[in-house]
């Protein structure tokens, strides 16, 4: 387990904050208390959830050939034949899952492939479990397009708390499987877009690992 590199601005950012509040503190009151203790524990828990939410785990992929494996932590939210009107334009199964805070945020690959289509699309943030998000919150739409022609889109969506989302592949370069997409900042959703005849092999209310769980595969 290390900490993902989009996090070290934003915890060296908290780790100031935090002390330079409880050093305040001291300098204007200085006789120790129990509402000091309080904030000094408050302080320390505040920081190391803000730490524990940039851990990027180190795992062993669980996939391979026509399986499709879960880009991302989190629980299955919408499992549905959708028409997709950005890219597609047709209609595809969609998986959603949705990243509590409590989950890593780090996004994988779900196939290898080589990226055809990226677009970043500033929005609103509604909660990432909104139906609505999909098409309305700040996002990004990324497609793969494996060896036997398949394409799948992946879509990364903001919530209500998440404010920045970072997508790191180029049109035209090739991908692997299980390699990291991106990052989403504090609560989020993923959106995968799959062609029809996938089978799917997960359900909805279902926990899902990231790199481990496979989500379905190409029949």
């Amino acid at each position: 387990m290390t900490i993902h590199r989009e996090g070290y601005k934003t915890i060296f950012i908290v780790f100031l904050f935090v002390a330079v509040v409880l050093l305040s503190l001291n300098h204007i009151f200085p006789e120790q208390t129990w509402f000091h203790l309080f904030l000094y524990v408050l302080g320390t828990w505040f920081f190391i959830m803000i730490v524990r939410f940039f851990r990027s785990p180190k795992r062993e992929l669980k996939g391979g050939g026509s399986l499709v494996v879960s880009p991302a932590d989190g629980k299955v939210v919408v499992i549905e034949r959708t028409v997709e009107p950005e890219f597609f334009k047709e209609e595809r199964i969609q998986v959603s899952i949705f990243m509590s805070a409590n989950n890593v945020h780090v996004n994988w690959f779900p196939i290898s492939g080589d990226i055809t289509y990226y677009h970043y699309h500033p929005g609103k943030h509604m909660v990432a479990f909104n139906p609505k998000s999909s098409l309305e919150n700040e996002r990004t739409t990324t497609v793969i397009k494996t060896e036997d022609g398949r394409e799948i889109l992946i879509r990364q969506i903001a919530g209500a708390v998440a404010r920045r989302v970072k997508c790191y592949p180029v049109v035209g370069e090739p991908v692997v499987q299980g390699d990291e997409l991106g990052f989403i900042k504090f609560g989020s959703r993923v959106d995968l877009l799959l062609p029809i005849d996938t089978k799917v092999d997960i359900e909805i209310g279902q926990k899902v690992i990231g790199k481990q769980t496979v989500i379905g595969f190409f029949s």
